[in-house]
């Protein structure tokens, strides 16, 4: 999408290779609405998607998988949905980062923004947050569906091609 505040227009070509990870104590394969959500939008955008995982809302259980993930060479993003509010069970947020290198604040800001307009106060109690592990762009969000979708829509899938092409050098 070319627009006056992107004036160099990303590669339509590119394809981005990205796992997604599910978050939640109770959701399963069948019933992972934003994750189907996330995979979908993904592939619709001519994305792969290259792994799925379901994991507990347990710090060691997420950091795990993370782990696992950061070791693939040919992934290039990992998308975190679930466990990023601030109840006793919200442990995605203490789980990811300080594995995070470096972290893109303005994903967080502008997300909480975005999701001001819609759900108003309440967008202070997210934890979404994005960064870098080991050369992977990393973004993790709500489990709501709708969360999934302002994320996935307005900030994920405009940017993605071009935030990974700059960690490649390739900008």
């Amino acid at each position: 999408m070319q627009t006056s505040q992107n004036p160099c227009p990303d590669p339509p070509s590119y394809r981005v290779h990205c796992a997604v990870i599910t978050v939640s104590d109770t959701r399963t394969v069948d019933n992972d609405k934003s994750g189907n959500y996330i995979k979908q939008s993904l592939l619709n955008a001519g994305h792969l998607v290259d792994y799925y995982a379901l994991v507990k809302d347990e710090p060691e259980q997420i950091r795990s998988q993370m782990q696992y993930f950061r070791d693939l060479l040919d992934l290039e993003v990992v998308i975190l949905n679930g466990g990023t509010g601030i109840a006793p069970r919200d442990t995605t947020y203490d789980a990811i980062a300080a594995l995070l290198e470096k972290t893109l604040p303005g994903f967080g800001e502008m997300f909480r923004y975005l999701s001001w307009q819609e759900v108003g106060s309440r967008a202070i109690a997210s934890r979404a947050t994005a960064g870098i592990c080991q050369g992977k762009l990393i973004f993790s969000l709500p489990g709501s569906s709708n969360a999934v979708k302002l994320a996935i829509e307005q900030l994920i899938l405009p940017e993605m091609i071009h935030l990974v092409r700059q960690l490649k050098g390739l900008h």
